[in-house]
């Protein structure tokens, strides 16, 4: 026996899902609409994904470059001390670790072990360890403003960005308060 096939109306499915409006093209204005919000979220996203991001790399490795310049200064200050006091034994607390500190004797004053870096340690005279210090802290300073120059450039960038922002939103562009 044959199997009969009924026939279904694919309007009367169309219409148990809900009237559906007709497909048109879409206005030439509302293109330009949609691909200007497209374009100002592509570039929202690229200030807030890659620029904010690498400026907030540049100033936390500037951030540290100071507090190495800082633990350079004021090793300086030591040194310094130690050169007007002219002691040939010192008596001072160390730090092992944990803020847990121990008496200590230093027999010799004259000599000192700087960190190089990358766990290097050099045994120099008080007088080379503070030209080590002046070339290692101008070194630092160097760098520190170069970070600087580059978070400005990077700040730049997003002002600049946001600048075109506006404009492709047409926005006005307010006054700044000065505060």
């Amino acid at each position: 026996m044959a199997q009969i096939r009924s026939w279904r109306n694919p309007w009367k499915r169309l219409n148990k899902q809900g009237p559906k409006e007709p497909i048109m093209a879409t206005p030439p204005k509302r293109r330009a609409v949609e691909a200007t919000a497209e374009k100002v979220l592509r570039y929202e996203a690229f200030i807030s994904d890659v620029l904010q991001r690498d400026l907030q790399k540049v100033l936390d490795h500037r951030d540290k470059v100071y507090e190495q310049l800082a633990k350079y200064l004021q090793l300086r200050n030591v040194i310094e001390r130690l050169q007007e006091a002219n002691h040939s034994e010192l008596y001072m607390q160390v730090d092992l670790g944990c803020n847990f500190f121990v008496d200590t004797v230093v027999p010799d004053t004259s000599r000192i072990y700087v960190a190089l870096g990358y766990g290097f340690f050099l045994e120099l005279t008080l007088a080379e360890a503070l030209k080590f210090i002046d070339r290692k802290s101008s070194l630092l300073t160097e760098l520190s403003d170069n970070l600087t120059k580059d978070s400005m450039n990077i700040k730049a960038h997003i002002h600049m960005l946001l600048e075109g922002l506006r404009e492709l939103q047409g926005l006005q562009n307010f006054p700044e308060t000065q505060h």
